[in-house]
């Protein structure tokens, strides 16, 4: 394997990493660098383009464990309750995240295929990234003013199961897991914060589990020559999500969402000039 086949696996980590957690859609942007730039459809065909998508999407979960490590092991049950900086936490509780995942568990198990025969082209992620954008610019006129909700600890099921239906959106390519979740955590009465922090946290069982699903379906491009190819796109995710992550719950509460709603819009443009 050459040096330029690992160069983009790394690269298309990059992306993966980048933009997998904050809502712009890791697919509107795997779009413009691979197809518009990178052009590696040969080598995606080779190793199995589905299968180094979930690879790269298992390190950016990884990503996730590891930054909020703390909230995972207490949700589990592992935690002590007592440990400094848990005194405010226990509130949230698996079956919170449980009831949020119900919804989009459910549709995307019943769409599957039809999502990948009819909303995996370009036009439909145009569309989506733009219909994503408009949601989050509601969420912020009509849901960001006066927060009730400031930790994601003081959720209720109420709100999580809204925020499981809103998230149904996302399995619409382009739209965004982070962007619909978000949104509909701010339109539920959550800070930007709070409904970043619940966000990631669902992102990973719905992600692991659908990654598992393909990764199973897809088991046959798992060979010894690809492994090069797959390590070099899972390093990448995972190091360059860890720093998104870290640097997105930072920025939420100070920018909202509507500066990310407008760079949606800006790339739906970019894609729309260079394909159509």
């Amino acid at each position: 394997m050459d040096f330029i086949t690992i160069l983009k696996a790394i690269i298309l980590g990059i992306v993966e990493g980048l933009t997998e957690f904050i809502p712009v859609s890791s697919t509107g942007h795997m779009i413009i660098v691979d197809d518009m730039w990178l052009k590696s459809e040969e080598f995606l065909t080779r190793y199995g383009a589905n299968t180094f998508k979930v690879v790269i999407q298992l390190g950016s979960i990884l990503a996730v464990v590891v930054a909020m490590k703390d909230r995972f092991i207490d949700l589990l049950g592992l935690g002590r309750r007592n440990k400094v900086g848990f005194e405010e936490q226990g509130r949230l509780k698996l079956t919170h995240v449980i009831v949020g995942l119900i919804p989009a568990g459910v549709l995307g198990v019943l769409f599957e295929d039809y999502i990948d025969e009819h909303l995996f082209t370009t036009g439909s992620v145009l569309i989506s990234l733009v219909f994503g954008a408009f949601l989050m610019i509601i969420a912020d006129v009509f849901g960001g003013k006066n927060p009730k909700v400031h930790t994601v600890d003081q959720i209720t099921y109420k709100q999580a199961l809204t925020i499981g239906l809103i998230q149904c959106l996302s399995l619409w390519p382009g739209f965004s897991r982070s962007g619909a979740t978000i949104s509909g955590g701010v339109l539920t009465g959550l800070s930007h914060r709070a409904a970043a922090d619940f966000t990631f946290i669902m992102a990973v069982p719905i992600m692991a589990g659908a990654s598992g699903i393909s990764l199973l379906k897809n088991i046959e491009y798992i060979s010894f020559d690809a492994m090069p190819f797959f390590i070099a796109g899972f390093i990448s995710a995972f190091v360059f999500a860890l720093i998104s992550i870290k640097f997105f719950l930072k920025l939420i509460g100070k920018i909202k969402l509507v500066p990310f709603a407008i760079y949606r819009i800006l790339l739906a443009l970019v894609i729309y000039i260079v394909y159509f």
